[in-house]
């Protein structure tokens, strides 16, 4: 019973999908210009590209003299003031500094792709994974993926590094979760909704008819490697999540339930390493 279970996903989300993806790719490059082809892959990858090195860089709470002497630049000296204060010498500044980090993910997953989705690629927002229409049939695809991921996230929240790196909101002795951290994972799961969005949305579906099945992995690459200062069980979970997330992407049209679980992990990681240190 269980192997015809798991047989049928197999076929369904692997073997079916992969043929479909496969036949939709060799049917567009026969009907579409190869040049049109080229440039609308060029236009995506250069887009992940920008969007990586902004985000990398722009969204850095830890190096934020570019913002002040920016301010400064343009003669807003009482606002770079203000911003220097908030970022390192408020009593706050720990949580203003992880909206710098939310901020800068925010802007950089959904300004750039956003802009060019609309008036470079020319598709609707909605085919690129937007779809909401259909998506509660493959919800148990996500609830085994994380009823398989939960006792895998308490083995690993164990270890010190886990504990050193979670959550990315630290707590100040005696400081109660109200209002900053619940703030936080707030913004933290807004930012995972973005960052599924230019992954399983923007990404994959904007190169899926011109590689069809292979887009899965061509968005595993860079995703794998923004886990690459993670714990190593995390960095490896990632190819398995890049995989099955993305997977159920191209399957359904839609990143809402990747959206859900990404949320759902993220949050446990973190009240887990709560939990360890006595906090909850």
């Amino acid at each position: 019973m269980i192997g015809r279970f798991f047989r049928g996903i197999w076929q369904e989300y692997v073997i079916e999908l992969r043929d479909w993806l496969d036949a939709e790719a060799a049917l567009h490059r026969a009907e579409t210009p190869a040049g049109e082809v080229t440039r609308r892959m060029v236009s995506v990858f250069l887009t992940v590209i920008g969007v990586l090195i902004f985000v990398r860089f722009a969204g850095n709470e830890n190096d934020t003299r570019w913002m002040v002497d920016g301010l400064r630049a343009v003669g807003l000296d009482d606002a770079a003031a203000w911003l220097h204060d908030a970022l390192n010498t408020s009593p706050d500044r720990r949580f203003h500094q992880r909206i710098v980090w939310a901020v800068g993910r925010l802007t950089g997953y959904l300004v750039p792709t956003l802009l060019v989705a609309r008036f470079v690629l020319g598709v609707p927002i909605r085919t690129l994974g937007l779809r909401v229409r259909g998506t509660a049939r493959h919800m148990s695809i996500y609830a085994l993926f994380f009823a398989v991921m939960a006792p895998v996230l308490y083995v690993a929240s164990l270890s010190p590094a886990f504990q050193a790196k979670y959550p990315y909101y630290k707590l100040a002795r005696g400081e109660d979760l109200w209002p900053w951290f619940w703030a936080w994972e707030a913004l933290y799961a807004a930012q995972f909704v973005a960052l599924e969005f230019f992954y399983r949305g923007f990404f994959i579906h904007g190169v899926r008819r011109a590689l069809g099945y292979s887009s899965i992995f061509a968005m595993m690459v860079p995703y794998a490697m923004i886990h690459f200062g993670k714990p190593l069980p995390e960095a490896l979970g990632s190819v398995l999540a890049g995989f099955i997330l993305g997977t159920v992407s191209l399957k359904s049209g839609s990143i809402w339930g990747g959206c859900a679980i990404h949320v759902a992990v993220a949050t446990s990681m973190d009240l887990l390493s709560l939990w360890h240190q006595g906090r909850l």
